[in-house]
Formats: structure tokens, sequence, C-alpha cells
């Protein structure tokens, strides 16, 4: 089995089955952290096809793992897709800020997802990267860090902020 490092040298070199295996082994995972921060799965899908289009206009250097450095990419092209003029205008996901939701009023699953979707909304981009990826992706404050491109104290300070924006918007839920 090839290793991500080596299929990232192939997808350099024009090899799109090397792009399609990274694909397989990496889209669930990066889909789910741009579903998370989008909310929405169009804008989701979006977000993981720019994030392989930015494999092949970036270089991989090793300075972490393959799956921090495509997560830094799709964050970085989060925050591209928040600034474009056609989202500020009003299209929902990034920018829309629900009111928020109160109880569940079931137990549910998909009451539970819906419920963490409007929560996560809630939040600033900067907020809801940082806890997408540290309490639903389980990534350390290092990798956060590293894929954010932000000094540890900033990624502790912005989850920080976070949680308590949510405790915040959300007090008495649950």
């Amino acid at each position: 089995m090839i290793d991500d490092t080596e299929l990232l040298n192939q997808i350099g070199r024009g090899d799109p089955d090397a792009c399609r295996t990274l694909l397989e082994r990496h889209g669930h995972y990066l889909f789910g952290v741009a579903h998370a921060l989008v909310g929405n799965a169009a804008d989701a899908e979006d977000l993981v096809q720019e994030t392989l289009v930015g494999v092949l206009g970036s270089r991989f250097r090793g300075e972490s793992s393959v799956r921090t450095w495509l997560v830094r990419i799709l964050t970085n092209q989060a925050g591209m897709l928040r600034r474009k003029p056609w989202r500020r205008a009003g299209h929902a996901g990034l920018d829309e800020t629900p009111s928020p939701a109160g109880p569940a009023t079931s137990a549910g699953g998909a009451d539970a997802r819906l419920d963490l979707a409007t929560m996560l909304a809630a939040l600033s981009l900067e907020h809801r990267q940082v806890l997408v990826l540290r309490e639903l992706e389980g990534l350390s404050y290092e990798e956060i860090a590293e894929a954010l491109h932000l000094p540890r104290g900033t990624v502790e300070s912005r989850l920080f902020r976070a949680r308590e924006d949510l405790r915040k918007k959300f007090k008495g839920y649950l």
C-alpha cells in the first residue's frame, strides 16, 4: 500500500489514480470537517473539491501529517468561501447566524445533529474551526495550530472563547 506522501508525489506528476486514492482515503473525513464548518452538504462538497484543487497547486513539505495538511488547505478554502461576494449578499451557509434553538423535542440522533449544526452555525468561523477540529475531529492543540497556521496559545484562547460563546448563546439548553 502506497503511503500518503508518495500519493502526493504521484499526484504532482499528474497521476489521476493517485488523486482518486487520496480522495478515497481522506474524502469522507474532509467532508465531515467541511460539513461541520459550513453546515450544509452542498458547500461541504464544494470545499472538499476546492481542497483537492488546492492540493494540485501546493507542495507538501512533510512538516505535519498529510491529513493535517489537507485540513489546513480545507480551512483556508473555507475562509475564502466565506469572503466570496455572493455569500455576503445573503446566501445561506457560513455567514448565516441562526437564532439559538430551544431544547430538543426528541432524543433522536437527527435532532441532535440539527441542534449541533445550529449551535456551530451560531459561532464565528474562527471559533467554529477550532471547536470542530478539537471536539469533533479530536485533533491535538498542536495539530490544530499547524492546520490553522496559529500559535498554540491562540488555539487555546479561541477554543475557550468558542465554548464560552456557546454557553452564553445556549444557556438553559438541555
